[in-house]
């Protein structure tokens, strides 16, 4: 039995009323007894929220009473923010090394006004959960309690790759395709083969399984991969098949005519074979735009279309379709005890292999059905939980079309609480978009959805474990790395999950004149290049919206800054402000008035030329990502004021990066600096990033050292530096040197460093217990490795690559294992 969805606002409220900021606020001010009032209230109702969601389809007053206790714990915790925005201000204010003008720019009202104020708010949110209170005990709730998290064992992660060998039952329809695939056609240079079937049946996975065998990869000479999903344009599909060209140029740019001449002449003559996955549109005018471009290829090339449509099928399709089948019952068992069991379990309770069955049989041979409840049953040994699985109300409902699978809304609701609302905002993102776990970690950090009850336990480590355990239950898939990240998606019925969940409060704004519920709190615009200047009326009634988020894959951001003015006038309770790519050269000075916000991207505006001063207001923002901001000509001079900044990405034209800014941000975790090319200096009080776990310095072609207290970094985790190529990492190693290395690296990569020459010891010396991954790429003058290297216990993985100076090495050939790359 799952928690319920707003059992964790609702303990997520109280841990933040019983904050020391708050009570500290309360005692002076006299507002405990409203503050106690509140606290109360809120238990009791906490405990029959089980027992309300439950209900709620059957009782609509039920469904209204839970919607207002949402809204007024969105307002209470509104309201508690303000509390703790007050106490970063004050902190400001109070330190030591601010002048009296400094203070002035932080004084933001008469300390007299905000207690009469907040005062009031308090008061108002009292009797709000007063009348819900009340309101309780005519519904006739019972208390439950919230005693059945799942907890999983460690599962290890996947990628886009598919091993055919964890394929079940789709061996002769692999054939089958593969056969037809291989065969030429009279009078046709490419046939387009469609694969037919409901959602969650399997069509994308076998696409896979054929796209990666090696009969396919003898016979054409070019293999390309599209996600199509429900949105087909014509620019836009080109721009995906040549991205997936891989031919490294830049499309984005693009008028439609020179896209189509670039993939005539990218296809033309070239045996291919293009998979457009997840087509929706029945429109015969769109598919034959494109199909006319794409009828170029050699003899034999071959378009292979998944798609759920019928219709579909017999627009596109040139030879009959493969309409997949229900997985046998026999093979959905095998499936199930693969994800289930892994081949342990159930040799030791029969019981499991039992109430499995049944429910596999409620999973009418969809695949999906199977893996996911599989996956969410995986180390589970209690035959109770099998069991409320089996016996779920869920499976009795009526089934239309396009309903959401039961097995799926069953496996969402034996979620915990707090993964509900870290899932549940996955659906602001547009479906096929590729997901990055440190983004999707900061997202949910910045909306309050990631708590911590241990002051020892980090924010990061908690969301990341949050976003295992949704990879381990299957509402993530195709995962791989790149640059230290997990990337991933979600499938497409996962994301219509998300969506159903979240509609009265999430809304994807793709039109102007869309209409939007009073009650969304946050807001993706996927299309910003089609936004007006002026904010859409629409939005203009929204009054509590807490995150802006907007980028399309074509990497065109908002443009309008009197769209971006509005924004901010008008959403003061934003804790998201998602700018990427976007085109504006002025960020309006008033974004320091939003004292709530904690994530803010400008990552990709080539226009902006310096932020407004204003922005160091901003004392609860954790997250400032201005990398690949080109013409940004400095950092704010008062950066040192955004106290709780916890990741930072800066691309700046500084020569160097001056003392007493970055280095007094000492609850710093991330920090990237990249694309600076006139920068030759960091700054030289590095040593106050005592909290530093991640260091990246890239593209940096003007730097020529470090500075010596970059070995202070006591927390330092993951040191990555790439293309610096006037950087000289030598340092003094006397006995004298006040800098000794602090830090126990995990990870190091170095790449195309041409003034490497000898391994710098410092890098290393305090990390002989703890590296665990290293990797060396394309210093070509680097002549040998250091010696410790070799007597590693810890390193699991060593790449060296295109370092031809270390061919001879001793220590290379000594690392040299099945962990090890070499070229």
């Amino acid at each position: 039995m799952a928690d319920s969805f707003l059992f964790n606002a609702a303990e997520s409220v109280l841990g933040k009323l019983g904050s020391l900021a708050l009570q500290e606020f309360s005692l002076a001010r006299g507002l405990e007894s409203d503050l106690e009032k509140i606290k109360d209230n809120l238990k009791v109702i906490k405990a029959v929220l089980l027992d309300a969601e439950q209900q709620r389809s059957q009782n609509p007053r039920i469904e209204v009473w839970l919607e207002n206790l949402k809204e007024v714990l969105y307002d209470a915790e509104d309201v508690v923010d303000e509390f703790e925005c007050e106490v970063l201000r004050k902190q400001v204010v109070k330190s030591g090394n601010t002048t009296r003008k400094v203070r002035r720019f932080f004084s933001r009202s008469n300390p007299l006004t905000f207690r009469f104020r907040m005062g009031h708010k308090l008061k108002q949110i009292r009797e709000r959960v007063d009348e819900i209170a009340a309101l309780k005990s005519k519904f006739g709730l019972t208390e439950r309690i919230f005693d059945r998290n799942i907890i999983h064992g460690e599962r290890e992660m996947t990628h886009s790759f598919i091993d055919a060998s964890n394929i079940i039952g789709r061996e002769q329809a692999r054939d089958d395709i593969i056969e037809t695939l291989l065969q030429s056609v009279d009078g046709e240079n490419v046939s387009i083969v469609p694969i037919v079937g409901i959602g969650g049946i399997g069509k994308t996975t076998l696409a896979k399984l054929v796209y990666n065998d090696q009969r396919i990869a003898t016979y054409f000479e070019l293999k390309l991969w599209v996600c199509v999903s429900d949105v087909f344009e014509l620019d836009k599909v080109i721009i995906k098949i040549l991205d997936s060209a891989s031919t490294g140029q830049r499309y984005t740019d693009m008028g439609i005519d020179q896209l189509q001449r670039t993939l005539r002449q990218a296809l033309n003559g070239k045996k291919y074979l293009l998979i457009l996955d997840d087509v929706w549109s029945e429109d015969p005018r769109k598919w034959g735009e494109l199909k006319t471009l794409l009828m170029g290829g050699a003899n034999g090339s071959k378009i292979v279309v998944t798609t759920r449509s019928q219709r579909v099928a017999e627009i596109m399709g040139t030879v009959s379709a493969l309409n997949l089948s229900l997985l046998s019952h026999q093979d959905c068992l095998s499936l199930f005890s693969k994800c289930a069991f892994k081949g342990q379990q159930e040799k030791q309770n029969p019981k499991l292999i039992t109430i499995g069955e049944e429910i596999v049989r409620k999973c009418k041979g969809v695949p999906l059905a199977v893996i996911t409840l599989g996956s969410l049953l995986y180390s589970v040994t209690d035959g109770r939980e099998w069991e409320f699985i089996r016996d779920n109300e869920i499976w009795k409902l009526e089934q239309k079309e396009d309903d959401i699978l039961p097995a799926l809304r069953l496996s969402y609701e034996h979620l915990p609480s707090y993964l509900k609302r870290c899932f549940a905002y996955c659906s602001i993102f547009p479906k096929d978009y590729e997901m990055d776990d440190i983004e999707l970690v900061y997202l949910w950090i910045a909306n309050g959805l990631v708590q911590s009850s241990n002051e020892n336990q980090e924010l990061e480590d908690i969301g990341l474990r949050y976003f295992k355990e949704l990879c381990s239950r299957c509402f993530f898939q195709d995962f791989f790395e790149y640059g230290g990240n997990v990337k991933c998606q979600m499938h497409d019925l996962i994301h219509d999950l998300a969506l159903s969940i979240t509609q009265n409060e999430c809304s994807m704004v793709r039109t102007s004149t869309q209409q939007i519920p009073k009650s969304v709190r946050h807001i993706s615009f996927p299309y910003p290049q089609s936004l007006p200047n002026d904010l859409p009326e629409s939005l203009q009634n929204l009054d509590r919206v807490r995150t802006i988020w907007s980028i399309n894959e074509r990497r065109e951001g908002i443009s309008s800054e009197v769209f971006i003015k509005k924004c901010v006038s008008r959403f003061q309770y934003m804790r998201v402000l998602d700018l990427t790519y976007s085109r504006f050269e002025v960020l309006p000075t008033s974004i320091g008035d939003l004292k709530h916000l904690k994530y803010l991207n400008l990552f990709g505006n080539g226009l902006i030329r310096r932020l407004p001063n204003s922005i160091c207001k901003l004392q609860s923002l954790q997250v400032l990502l201005l990398g690949k901001c080109w013409s940004l000509e400095e950092l704010p001079k008062d950066i040192k004021y955004m106290i709780s900044l916890r990741f930072l990405w800066i691309t700046t034209n500084q020569k160097y990066l001056p003392t007493g800014g970055i280095g007094c941000l000492k609850f710093l975790r991330f920090l990237f600096i990249g694309w600076c090319d006139n920068l030759e200096y960091l700054f030289e009080d590095m040593q106050g990033l005592k909290m530093l776990r991640r260091l990246f310095i890239c593209f940096c072609r003007s730097l020529t050292s470090l500075p010596q207290n970059i070995k202070c970094l006591m927390a330092l985790e993951t040191l990555c530096i790439h293309e610096c190529e006037n950087l000289d990492l030598a340092m003094e190693e006397g006995e004298d040197n006040q800098f000794p290395t602090q830090f126990s690296l995990q990870k190091l990569e170095l790449r195309n460093l041409p003034k490497l020459v000898e391994f710098p010891q410092w890098l290393i010396r305090g990390s002989t217990n703890s590296l665990k991954v290293m990797k060396v790429e394309g210093c070509r003058n680097l002549r040998e490795l250091p010696e410790c290297l070799q007597n590693m216990a810890s390193l699991l993985e060593v790449q060296i690559k295109y370092c031809p100076q270390l061919n001879n090495d001793p220590i290379r050939k000594a690392v040299a294992g099945p962990t090890t790359s070499m070229s």
